[in-house]
């Protein structure tokens, strides 16, 4: 499975699932128009774009395309790639009726279509081996260190961290987890928490 460099965008839920099967990517969710209202998310995803570059893959309806329209607008001056998918008309084997517009989205298209849409956006395929060492890597030992998993006011703990990175409160550990290593190198993350 190829590897993704940039942060992939979907809409929900089926989407990333779709798009996991494809490639080894960070793949965040929209969860519809909600993201365009939420200030902390909309914050994270410029740090992320910053930092990685964010592609944008979206349905090819009208939903999808305003949300990727305002996504556009939103994340101004950050790196960002657009992937597009087919218009190929349809209905997801979970609806059982078609989409207002009857056409398939992401989470209907092929692995070759989604794996051809990301080429096509620019996306950067990393080798085999990924560039970063996995023993940089931030760990959740290192996180129960830190003192934000695993004991009585590690809730409270992840919370001013979070509220201090300008992160959403309600980002799970795994979350966590995931976004720090995509911001911070370990030793930037010791110094964090010290």
């Amino acid at each position: 499975m190829r590897t993704v460099q940039e942060i992939i965008v979907v809409e929900g839920r089926y989407d990333k699932h779709r798009v996991s099967s494809a490639v080894n990517a960070t793949i965040l969710t929209t969860s519809g128009f909600s993201i365009l209202n939420n200030k902390e998310k909309i914050s994270m995803l410029r740090k992320l774009a910053d930092s990685k570059g964010l592609i944008i893959l979206t349905d090819g309806d009208r939903a999808g395309f305003f949300i990727r329209n305002r996504l556009k607008s939103l994340l101004t001056g950050t790196t960002i790639k657009h992937a597009f998918i087919p218009d190929i008309s349809g209905s997801e084997r979970r609806k059982s009726v078609p989409s207002k517009e009857g056409k398939l989205g992401v989470e209907a298209m092929t692995v070759n279509i989604i794996i051809k849409a990301l080429e096509q956006a620019g996306a950067t395929f990393l080798d085999s081996v990924n560039e970063r060492l996995i023993d940089n890597d931030i760990t959740k030992f290192d996180l129960y260190e830190a003192g934000l998993t695993g004991g009585d006011d590690s809730a409270v703990k992840r919370r001013e961290l979070l509220k201090k990175l300008e992160l959403p409160e309600r980002l799970s550990t795994n979350g966590l987890l995931e976004v720090l290593n995509i911001l911070y190198t370990r030793d930037e993350f010791c110094d964090l928490v010290i």
